[in-house]
């Protein structure tokens, strides 16, 4: 079992998305295609189910606590990345009953300033986190049991642009890489008392973004240049083949047929 990183710096490594891909779970062994269809299915009918089918969501979730558990990823990890998302999630919809207006009959009276909360708000503000909650869970379960280069063959098994996957597969290997560099250039300019805090060290903040992207440009001219002697011809080769098996169809179908049926009952 992979350890977990430690510190600020070591958690923004080329494996902080699949970091748990490697586990050995059922879930883990399944192809990446039937999970794109099987995790991407659950938010796209979720979003379709009515605000007040609280039963169907706790179906939907229960569903995803099913996977879970076969998945084996230490719970941790799973409520930890949720945490990260949902912040921004409360933060544009925690207004939403203050601005929907329906009347104080028909909400409730905070006896604050005259505000007021109306009930069909409150509704609008579940139907948003419930729903958000669920594809972020979602979206955690299949990046975290399907290893990056694997989930990218399968988007492009599906037709996907190569050159997108080409784009996010550069872009989530050297997004670290300048992280770790921005970190060294912004040591040294600490060291030399450059900062960068304050409103009157922004010359300096500018100097390092000037010196972060001549660097980065750099790296990139280097990096294709290496690729092209090494014989790049715009496509990306992987170890990996993709190919159904069995478990594949019947996860997959298993999963289509359970939603099919919760969303059903929401009727």
């Amino acid at each position: 079992m992979p350890q977990r990183h430690r510190g600020h710096r070591e958690k923004m490594r080329h494996a902080y998305l699949d970091f748990y891909s490697s586990l050995s779970s059922p879930v883990h062994r399944l192809d990446a295609r039937a999970k794109i269809i099987a995790f991407g299915a659950i938010p796209v009918i979720c979003v379709s189910t009515p605000p007040r089918a609280y039963a169907a969501f706790t179906g939907y979730f229960l569903l995803l606590v099913a996977i879970y558990l076969l998945s084996r990823l230490p719970i941790r990890h799973v409520f930890t990345r949720s945490l990260v998302i949902v912040p921004f999630v409360l933060m544009v919809a925690i207004f939403i009953p203050f601005l929907k207006h329906d009347g104080v009959s028909g909400g409730y009276n905070l006896g604050i300033a005259s505000l007021s909360v109306s009930r069909s708000g409150v509704l609008i503000l579940w139907n948003v986190v419930v729903k958000s909650f669920i594809g972020i869970l979602s979206l955690i379960l299949l990046s975290s049991t399907t290893s990056f280069p694997d989930l990218l063959k399968g988007f492009e098994s599906f037709r996907m642009p190569k050159v997108f996957t080409m784009l996010i597969a550069f872009m989530y290997r050297y997004t670290y890489v300048l992280v770790d560099e921005m970190h060294r250039v912004k040591t040294a300019s600490d060291s030399r008392g450059g900062g960068g805090r304050w409103l009157w060290q922004a010359k300096g903040m500018g100097h390092i973004i000037a010196s972060l992207f001549l660097r980065s440009y750099e790296r990139g001219e280097r990096v294709y240049g290496a690729m092209l002697s090494r014989g790049f011809d715009g496509q990306i080769h992987t170890m990996n083949i993709l190919q159904l098996a069995l478990s594949d169809v019947i996860f997959t179908s298993v999963i289509i047929m359970a939603l099919m049926t919760i969303r059903l009952a929401a009727i």
